[in-house]
């Protein structure tokens, strides 16, 4: 998306900022004063995704939320660094670079996979770990055909040019993102639903999310789990029809240091449905920090 053009319309939009670091052009909003909290969206997503939470978490916290490379209001100075590794190592080296050092990092989906193992280099103040909070967390592989198929599949869209300019044209975003986020399991406002709509029109989104897919090797992390010892929170959606909240549940045995929660009712974009529900437990957790 065009920054000086669509920016203005997007929500928080007033606490946005362009951070030029090797190798991308990041989009960030930050807001508050305190310990410091970084949010991590999911794959497809952006910052609009925590437009909820963040003002009443500023109230306590200085709360940076950034556009994973390509996606949102980011863009990303190569193709090849959209991998779970890759966005690790160059999000830990923006926080270097602007000195900020996260007392929790909280993540949905992918960006739980991604607080993960930043937690694994990262320490805080005092050289302890980040906290991490892991909504609807993607920590598991692809069971059986989806094993094999779905990787092959993704490759084969990012690699073909034509496969975002196919996606993003007609008329029908908003159908389109109604039918993509229902099958997530979770239900959004009209309001919601258009920011969804204005991202999968947009080519250069949708190409990054396929190149992120495409990328993906969840198995990167996953050794690395028993070694994570971070305070961790798993708060899953019981209604999730993108990730198994028995995914968490099978994380949480593993992180040494893991509790879940789960909250019924709630499909695969909880903190977007019910952010009043999601503060609460956020916050709450934090304080027994």
């Amino acid at each position: 998306m065009d920054w000086n053009r669509d920016l203005a319309g997007w929500p928080l939009h007033s606490l946005s900022r362009r951070i030029r670091h090797r190798p991308h052009d990041w989009h960030v909003q930050e807001s508050g004063a305190g310990p410091m909290l970084l949010l991590l969206h999911g794959a497809a997503a952006s910052t609009h995704s925590w437009r909820d939470l963040i003002p009443t978490l500023a109230r306590k916290f200085h709360v940076v939320a950034l556009d994973l490379p390509g996606q949102g209001f980011s863009r990303a100075g190569t193709r090849r660094r959209l991998g779970l590794t890759a966005m690790s190592e160059d999000i830990a080296a923006l926080c270097a670079a602007e000195g900020w050092q996260p007392h929790a990092i909280i993540g949905h989906s992918a960006g739980a996979a991604l607080a993960l193992d930043l937690a694994r280099h990262m320490t805080r103040p005092d050289g302890t770990r980040p906290d991490v909070i892991g909504i609807n967390a993607a920590l598991d592989r692809f069971e059986g055909v989806a094993g094999w198929l779905f990787p092959m599949l993704a490759k084969v869209l990012a690699l073909n040019p034509l496969t975002a300019t196919a996606f993003t044209l007609g008329r029908n975003h908003e159908d389109r993102a109604r039918r993509l986020i229902e099958s997530t399991g979770s239900t959004l406002d009209e309001a919601g639903l258009g920011l969804y709509a204005r991202l999968i029109s947009d080519r250069s989104h949708v190409e990054a999310t396929l190149q992120m897919m495409a990328q993906w090797d969840i198995d990167a992390l996953l050794p690395h789990l028993p070694g994570i010892t971070a305070r961790c929170l798993l708060i899953t959606g019981a209604q999730d029809k993108a990730v198994s909240p028995e995914v968490s549940t099978r994380a949480a045995r593993l992180l040494p240091n893991a509790q879940t929660h789960r909250i019924e009712g709630l499909g695969h974009l909880a903190h977007e449905e019910d952010p009043a529900t999601l503060l609460d437990i956020i916050t709450g957790w934090l304080a027994q920090d």
